[in-house]
């Protein structure tokens, strides 16, 4: 070995270990020193490989494959960073399927690869460098000592990670778990970097991987001694029989799992709204940050009356398709499954129109954009919306779909004429498109639309722009409420609106300029609004932590729906069980107080120690189950 083995080891541990850390100083808040660790090691071990294998040719041979290394390291550090600055989470390969996304968005997505050239030019530099330098870098080959050298450096390296996962096999969300139990893209890139994570989920693509569930815990946390002693409600389940024949091992799991699962109970708001009907409206981009009384007043009078969810989160996993996942399916989305979702290939007899034509409503489905982004022609129909009306399937006759984004305001006078006179209760569902980024007030017509309302606002343009864009919304509800209003159907009408995910093209600083307290990136930027209202319901604060997929299970207990609470990963938030919200990197929120998945840190009441442990327990099989079921046309299985 001499000063040439040396420099070609170093050349590479020197660029993976900065292009490592930088990307992790842009995206997450704080260095973790498990991290640190994480990272030196494993820049080790790839920088020995790389040594190793650039040194097998003769110069020009060894150039290009260096070339090819640096070019390829710049692709995957581009991709991940282009993409959590567009959606606010990592790519993985699970999320390929719906790449289509990204090309019915090819404008932005253009315009979000431009807005991050910096970073892109950034982690191309390498390559670039050593283009420029290759000729003064001269990468001869190997001789015989330096390939043992290297190869030697790489099984230390090795035997050296290899004892650092060991060492954190009893720790949660550790480095142990990531590789042999959890599978998280976000927990992974922040604690093991970026071409580890890359490694670990192209494994996983091509072998496969599933999280166990676990069944010997109290699934549903039901806290009954709450309960005056007097009152005795029976559970919201069914007679089912999960012992039905199967060979597939993945559909036992999900049997044994129910089996062990006592659902939710029946409670004194069981049925209180039954026959009314039923407004369920998820709203592209909406966030309690842009509800001001002198701004958005019918948003503002919705989310202050009625039932007022303090501790709601709206969970982004990954755009509007999973937030409609949650709103639609009462399950927690896994981005693996989201592409057979949408094929509208799965059985869902509790779905959400068919459940209300069972009840005798005539249903409907709007949107304001194109139709069948998405598929979303194929899952609503799957979930029993056989009249779904979108721009170029119809809307495009009603209102002007030209424009981008479209009016929330035009498609509510466009629809609503469909069911007001309706004499049997009806049920109405909306995906709204009004909120939708780019918040500006070039290339948004929303935006501009509503500039004058905003303009002399102390913000930043992206602030006001966003804060324009609802108030379309809101003139949408108002115009919605008049209607029913004037038409004597308002005080037997319940209007449900969620959001799909929060603004995340609004940047944090944007977010806390408008929001009444200072956010976080990882939990509370998900705090939000959820409005479940009716003209006639008595103010009532609910501080029970819940999140979007516990709202569909709550609006069937409202309606008096004969459902099995057990089907659904989401929990009646006005039931007596454990409220939690779960985020994108498997941190979460109790009644108790917060975790932080990454630095596995608790902040909140002193608790019991395996209170944490319980916790990770129930995200990890609320995660898994709702992606076994799609994965398995699970209910196709049980019910048909």
């Amino acid at each position: 070995m001499n000063k040439k083995f040396l420099k070609r080891f170093l050349l590479f541990f020197v660029v993976i270990l900065l292009l490592e850390i930088i990307f992790h100083w842009i995206v997450f808040p704080s260095f973790l020193i498990e991290y640190i660790i994480n990272i030196i090691l494993y820049s080790l071990i790839i920088s020995s490989l790389m040594s190793l294998i650039t040194g097998l040719f003769k110069n020009k041979g060894n150039n290009i494959v260096t070339a090819f290394c640096f070019f390829f390291i710049g692709i995957l550090f581009s991709i991940q960073i282009v993409f959590y600055n567009t959606f606010k989470v990592f790519f993985s390969m699970s999320i390929m399927g719906l790449s289509d996304q990204l090309n019915s968005f090819f404008k932005e997505t253009i315009q979000s690869i431009i807005d991050n050239w910096y970073y892109i030019l950034l982690f191309f530099l390498p390559f670039i460098l050593f283009l420029i330098f290759k000729k003064k870098i001269n990468l001869e080959k190997n001789n015989k000592v330096n390939n043992y050298g290297y190869l030697g450096l790489f099984i230390f390296g090795l035997l050296v990670y290899g004892m650092n996962i060991y060492l954190t096999r009893n720790m949660e969300n550790s480095l142990y778990s990531l590789y042999h139990d959890v599978n998280s893209i976000s927990l992974n890139i922040e604690k093991m970097g970026v071409l580890n994570s890359f490694i670990i989920d192209m494994h996983r693509a091509i072998f496969g991987f599933d999280e166990d569930i676990i069944v010997d815990m109290n699934t549903d946390s039901t806290e009954r001694s709450n309960l005056p002693k007097e009152i005795v409600y029976e559970a919201n389940i069914k007679e089912i029989n999960f012992d039905k024949e199967t060979k597939n091992n993945e559909i036992k799991t999900i049997n044994n799992y129910m089996k062990n699962n006592s659902g939710t109970l029946k409670n004194s708001y069981t049925g209180l709204y039954q026959n009314y009907n039923l407004i369920y409206i998820v709203a592209e981009s909406f966030s309690e940050v842009g509800v001001r009384e002198d701004l958005t007043p019918t948003l503002y009078k919705l989310t202050h009356s009625g039932f007022i969810f303090d501790k709601y989160y709206t969970p982004n996993t990954l755009s509007t398709i999973g937030g409609e996942f949650q709103a639609l399916t009462g399950l927690y989305p896994d981005s693996s499954i989201l592409s057979k979702w949408r094929s509208g290939k799965n059985y869902f007899p509790q779905g959400i129109a068919t459940t209300f034509k069972n009840l005798g409503y005539k249903t409907f489905a709007y949107h304001n954009n194109w139709y069948g982004f998405q598929d979303r022609h194929k899952y609503l129909k799957s979930q029993g919306f056989t009249n779904y009306i979108g721009c170029y399937n119809g809307m495009e006759k009603r209102m002007n779909c030209k424009k981008w984004p479209q009016s929330d305001l035009e498609m509510m006078k466009a629809t609503v004429k469909d069911y007001i006179d309706q004499d049997e209760p009806f049920l109405a569902y909306y995906m709204t498109v009004s909120g939708h980024f780019s918040y500006n007030f070039s290339d948004n017509s929303m935006a501009y639309k509503n500039r004058s309302y905003v303009n002399k606002l102390k913000l930043s343009t992206s602030a006001k722009a966003y804060l324009a864009t609802q108030i379309e919304l809101d003139r949408a509800l108002e115009f919605l409420i008049k209607a029913l209003e004037e038409k004597g159907k308002l005080d037997n009408t319940i209007i449900v609106l969620m959001a799909d995910h929060y603004p995340y093209k609004l940047s944090l600083s944007d977010m806390n300029s408008l929001s009444t307290y200072k956010r976080d990136n990882v939990v509370e930027v998900n705090h939000n609004a959820l409005i479940l209202w009716n003209n006639n319901q008595e103010d009532m604060h609910i501080t029970k932590p819940c999140m979007s997929s516990d709202v569909l299970p709550t609006v069937y207990n409202l309606f008096g729906v004969n459902y099995d609470s057990r089907l659904f990963t989401g929990k009646d938030i006005l039931s007596t069980s454990e409220g939690i919200a779960i985020f994108n990197n498997r941190s979460w929120v109790t009644s108790h107080g917060t975790y932080y998945a990454s630095s596995s840190k608790f902040v909140g009441d002193d608790i019991d120690n395996n209170y944490v442990k319980e916790m990770n327990s129930l995200v990890k099989n609320t995660l898994n189950i709702g992606k076994l079921i799609i994965k398995n046309n699970y209910y196709n299985y049980l019910l048909k």
